[in-house]
């Protein structure tokens, strides 16, 4: 169960969700790749060397080893990072999570929100990633980004304000 749906009060429904873009993931993605593909590269010549002293091939198969499995933790980690964020429309607030060990909460009530805005960079536009800008009533602006559907969620936001008037 998610943290929202833990959280949600009485009669309230949640709208549309979304969470980080797999953007955000990217880095780890590649550098994960690129780690296990020297891994298998290295593993298979080491495997195949017939005239490789023992100590040095069985030093390369270790750090082989070693190297591959550091890459699937960074995609592991690229994995979480992505889904340690939710970012709910509900009919009664705004709601946002973020962090798996340490975690971030934001709730507004729709009725407190003044404006909502959206920038997308040109790579944003065309992968469909943005940030997503809430400001409260008389409060600083809280940005969120790399959000996957940045303008499906400001519209939702917009429409339940609307329904809530």
């Amino acid at each position: 169960m998610s943290y929202v749906e833990k959280n949600l009060i009485a009669g309230e429904l949640v709208i549309f969700q979304t969470r980080h873009h797999w953007i955000v993931m990217a880095g780890a993605l590649a550098l994960g790749a690129t780690l296990d593909l020297a891994a298998t590269v290295g593993l298979v010549f080491l495997l195949g060397a017939a005239g490789l002293e023992v100590h040095l091939r069985d030093g390369g198969i270790a750090l082989a080893a070693i190297t591959l499995i550091v890459g699937l933790a960074l995609v592991v980690v690229g994995v979480l990072k992505r889904n340690a964020t939710e970012m709910v429309v509900t009919n009664k607030r705004v709601i946002v999570k973020t962090g798996i060990l340490s975690r971030r909460t934001f709730e507004m009530l729709l009725s407190r929100i003044e404006s909502i805005g959206v920038e997308e960079p040109t790579l944003g536009r065309l992968l469909g990633y943005g940030t997503v800008i809430l400001r409260g009533v008389g409060g600083t602006p809280d940005e969120f980004d790399l959000i996957a559907q940045p303008l499906a969620f400001r519209s939702h936001v917009q429409e339940q304000i609307e329904k809530n008037r």
